[in-house]
C-alpha cells in the first residue's frame, strides 16, 4: 500500500521540481555574490538576530548597536537572507526526494544513491554557507560553495533525467559518451575557475580589454599568489586582497580554460548533431556554448553588468544540464 502512495511518476515530478528550484538558488546566489551582498548579514543563520531581516527603525537601530562592525544595509541584507530561505526550501525538497528514493529503492536500484548524495550535500552546503559569513568571504569557501551548488543541481537533474528517459531511447555510442563525460569534467573545472575568478574579484583585472589583457597578449602575472587556496582565516576578503598581477593570472587562466572548453564542447556538439536521433542535443549544446562564450566576453567588455554576470552563471548551469542529458541518453543499452 505504501508503494501505491509513492508512485515513480510523483518522484519524477519531485526530482524535476527540485532541480528547477536548485537552478533558481544558483542564479539568485550569483546575484547575491555579484552585488556584494555576501556579508550583508553578519550572523548565521539569522540576519542581525532575526529570521528575516530588520525592517522597522527600532530593529535597524538595534542591529547597528549589536553589529557596529557591519552597519545594516537594507538593499543588501534582504538578498542574503532570501537566499538562505530559498536554500531552506531546496533542502526540504531534496530530503523529500531522498526519502522517496528510499521507498522505491528496489525499483530504481543504484539510482537511489544519487538523491542520497544530493541530501548529503545539503549539510556540506550549509557548513560552507556559514563559513562564507564567519570567515568573511574566504575565496576557497566561496568557490566551494558555488561548486557545491552546481554539484547539487547536477545530482538532482541527473535523477530527473534518469527517471524520465525510457531505456529503449538509449543510444549505444561508447566513444561519444566518453567525449561527453570529458566535456562534463571540463565544464566543471571551468565553473570552479569562474568561481575562483569571482571570489578573488578578478573579473575586471584586465579592464575592459578583450581578447588582449591590459593591451598585451601576455601581461605580467603572479601565478604563485593567484592560486594559494587556503589563506588566513579572519581577514575580510570582501573586495579581494590580491594585487594586480595575481588577479590578472586568475583571469588569464579562466580565459584559457574557456578556450579549451569551447574547442572540446563545440567538436562534441558538431559530432552529436551529425547523428539524426541526437541532432537536437547537438544543436542545444552548441547554442548554449556559443551563448555562454558571448556572455563571458560581454562581462569583460561592458565592465561586469549585474544581469549579464548572473546570466553567465545561469548559462554555465544550463550547459552542464545539456551535457548531462546527452550523457544519460548515451548510457549503454541494457542487454
Amino acid at each position: 500500500m505504501a508503494i501505491l502512495r509513492f508512485p515513480l511518476s510523483g518522484m519524477r515530478r519531485l526530482a524535476w521540481a527540485a532541480a528547477a528550484f536548485a537552478l533558481v538558488v544558483i542564479v539568485f546566489g550569483a546575484f547575491v555574490r555579484l552585488s556584494n551582498a555576501g556579508l550583508s548579514c553578519p550572523d548565521w543563520p539569522t540576519c542581525y538576530g532575526k529570521l528575516t531581516w530588520p525592517v522597522h527603525a527600532h530593529e535597524i537601530a538595534h542591529a547597528d548597536a549589536n553589529f557596529p562592525q557591519r552597519p545594516f544595509e537594507a538593499d543588501k541584507a534582504w538578498r542574503e537572507q532570501v537566499h538562505r530561505i530559498l536554500v531552506g526550501v531546496l533542502s526540504l525538497l531534496t530530503f523529500a526526494l531522498a526519502a522517496w528514493a528510499w521507498i522505491r529503492r528496489r525499483e530504481i536500484g543504484r539510482l537511489a544513491l544519487v538523491p542520497y548524495a544530493a541530501a548529503g550535500f545539503i549539510f556540506f552546503q550549509a557548513a560552507l554557507g556559514m563559513w562564507t559569513v564567519t570567515w568573511k568571504l574566504l575565496p576557497l569557501v566561496v568557490t566551494s560553495h558555488l561548486v557545491g551548488g552546481m554539484a547539487m543541481f547536477a545530482l538532482l537533474a541527473y535523477t530527473a533525467l534518469r527517471l524520465s528517459l525510457d531505456a529503449k531511447a538509449r543510444v549505444d555510442a561508447p566513444s561519444l559518451r566518453r567525449m561527453t563525460i570529458a566535456g562534463i569534467v571540463l565544464v566543471a573545472i571551468q565553473i570552479a575557475l569562474g568561481g575562483w575568478t569571482s571570489s578573488n574579484y578578478a573579473a575586471l583585472s584586465c579592464g575592459t580589454d578583450f581578447p588582449t589583457c591590459l593591451m598585451q597578449w601576455w601581461p605580467a602575472m603572479d601565478f604563485h599568489q593567484a592560486f594559494i587556496l587556503l589563506r588566513h582565516i579572519g581577514v575580510d576578503y570582501e573586495g579581494g586582497v590580491l594585487d594586480g598581477p595575481a588577479r590578472v593570472a586568475i583571469q588569464m587562466v579562466h580565459r584559457i580554460g574557456a578556450l579549451v572548453v569551447f574547442a572540446h564542447v563545440l567538436a562534441l556538439a558538431i559530432r552529436t548533431a551529425r547523428i539524426p536521433v541526437l541532432r537536437g542535443y547537438g544543436i542545444v549544446v552548441g547554442v548554449l556554448l556559443i551563448t555562454q562564450v558571448c556572455l563571458g566576453i560581454s562581462n569583460v567588455m561592458f565592465a561586469l553588468p549585474l544581469p549579464v554576470a548572473a546570466a553567465h552563471n545561469l548559462g554555465a548551469a544550463l550547459l552542464l544540464f545539456a551535457l548531462l542529458a546527452l550523457a544519460v541518453r548515451l548510457r549503454p543499452v541494457p542487454r
